[in-house]
């Protein structure tokens, strides 16, 4: 083989492998290898050895059902530009599952100045209750998440007088705290139409390494389909929460973070 052939050879390789990352980075949801093969028109032997060697390189990576995703090298440059993108990443899995297991809309917020802003949702199956939440500036005393970070030092108290988008909504300081009391006392959050009408929530509190309140993990729902089921989504809440903390932990330590 002449020296121009292997180069040509080469340059075809990094092609189809290039194509194979653009599938994956551009897809909506994780995609397989069979829809991989079919839509790229490679041979499987070749899909496979090519997907091989992007994820020897962390290009790509698999997730829990053995779809394809964006690899680690993506989530680092993301979260040299955006130190959020990496968590969402992490949080995903325990966002899909908490979802299936309670069927209802589940959302990871951070504060952002004295508000709560949702980075990461998975919908609820059914139409009643399915908004999408993600990037919408929401008052921190008037949602689950944002009394999760009161009660546990991921945000400071607000001044008064506080916004009422409801009449169910806290008014007073005094209120708050004693909200924040019981949220401390339960270990979870929670609304009940507070925000909107007819929307009730529960949420716990994300942990990083040092042991620091950096999200709050919520379920939310239509106010009839959550009565009767708040303390069990809590406990749901906070065993997903400590096992998600746990890989932010775990991220920390192998990226050197003290």
């Amino acid at each position: 083989m002449t020296e121009r052939n292997q180069a040509q050879q080469g340059t075809q390789a990094v092609d189809r492998a290039a194509a194979l990352v653009a599938m994956v980075v551009q897809a909506d949801e994780p995609i397989t290898f069979t829809e991989l093969a079919e839509a790229s028109g490679l041979a499987r032997s070749t899909t496979s050895r090519l997907l091989s060697a992007l994820e020897r390189t962390r290009l790509l990576e698999r997730d829990e059902s053995g779809a394809y995703v964006p690899g680690a090298l993506f989530a680092l440059y993301s979260a040299r530009h955006d130190q959020w993108s990496d968590v969402v990443r992490l949080a995903r899995p325990t966002l899909r599952k908490l979802q299936r297991d309670t069927g209802e809309t589940v959302n990871l917020g951070i504060p952002r100045g004295d508000t709560v802003v949702q980075i990461a949702q998975e919908t609820t199956r059914y139409v009643l209750g399915a908004r999408d939440w993600v990037g919408v500036d929401v008052p921190a005393h008037c949602s689950a998440l944002g009394k999760a970070m009161y009660a546990f030092d991921g945000l400071s108290l607000p001044r008064a007088p506080l916004e009422t988008p409801t009449q169910h909504s806290i008014d007073s300081l005094d209120r708050l705290e004693q909200d924040i009391r019981r949220v401390r006392r339960l270990g979870y959050a929670t609304t009940s139409e507070e925000l909107e009408i007819g929307l009730s929530a529960v949420a716990v509190p994300v942990r990083d390494r040092a042991g620091n309140t950096v999200a709050a993990l919520g379920v939310s729902g239509p106010t009839v389909r959550l009565e009767g089921r708040v303390d069990q989504f809590g406990r749901l809440l906070l065993q997903q929460a400590e096992a998600l903390s746990g890989l932010l932990r775990n991220r920390m330590l192998e990226e050197g973070v003290a």
